[in-house]
């Protein structure tokens, strides 16, 4: 899969400290992440050292890049094989992660691996939409995530309504997106763009776009799936 020192040689050209403990769980994530994506579609990266770098180191830069405050509340939105929250989590133990998804198959997958891993997390099976409008879940979270392709206007609808006030909502994107095209949408749903950061993760250029709620959202967001996609903010 990949071995000891190169993992650690990769995380310190980044900056982090990887422990042996941390190795082991990384290593057992993978391991888990490739024999389960045989039966249901996870990743179609499946290689030991494109999952090191693409997936976990990826995930993990998030912590370097943007200011995640102790023992916050986090919910992975669209989080799929639980990126970049587990990784996270894996690193910051203090961090209290949600994993948010909308297919069951992949909570499946994410109960079993927290299991593995000796991690405390919270699952949810719904939609974005759903969940951000379900009172135990709107505005309850200190950092929203998502590491997805839809275009920022897209998922600020779908990040920024589970944050409280003076949350941040974190995005892991490619660098060509337009950022500053997602400003009306922010008005409207009560954030405001922080920071934008390009960095690359061995020669992968990425960007992570910080969005701070400023004030409460409208109870109109988010809208139904059909709405967002025809209409986006």
């Amino acid at each position: 899969m990949f071995d000891f020192g190169y993992a650690k040689g990769l995380f310190e050209k980044y900056g982090f400290e990887l422990t042996a403990e941390q190795f082991e769980k990384l290593k057992t994530y993978a391991e888990f992440l490739v024999e389960y994506n045989k039966n249901v579609n996870l990743t179609a990266i499946t290689e030991g050292s494109e999952i090191l770098k693409k997936h976990f180191l990826d995930s993990v830069l998030m912590l370097k890049y943007a200011e995640i405050p102790k023992n916050a509340m986090l919910i992975d939105v669209g989080t799929g094989a639980g990126f970049p929250s587990v990784p996270i989590k894996i690193f910051r133990p203090d961090i209290h992660i949600t994993l948010l998804d909308s297919l069951n198959k992949r909570i499946a997958f994410l109960q079993l691996l927290c299991g593995k891993l000796g991690i405390e997390a919270e699952f949810i099976h719904s939609r974005a939409e759903d969940c951000g409008k379900r009172s135990d879940c709107r505005e309850k979270y200190d950092i929203s995530c998502a590491r997805a392709v839809a275009n920022m206007s897209v998922l600020s609808e779908l990040c920024v309504p589970f944050l409280k006030e003076g949350g941040r909502f974190i995005a892991m994107k490619g660098q060509s997106e337009d950022v500053s095209e997602a400003d009306n949408a922010l008005n409207l749903l009560g954030g405001r763009l922080e920071s934008v950061v390009d960095y690359d993760v061995e020669g992968d250029l990425r960007r992570l776009v910080t969005v701070k709620k400023i004030s409460q959202t409208s109870a109109k967001y988010p809208r139904n799936s059909s709405q967002i996609k025809k209409n986006p903010l």
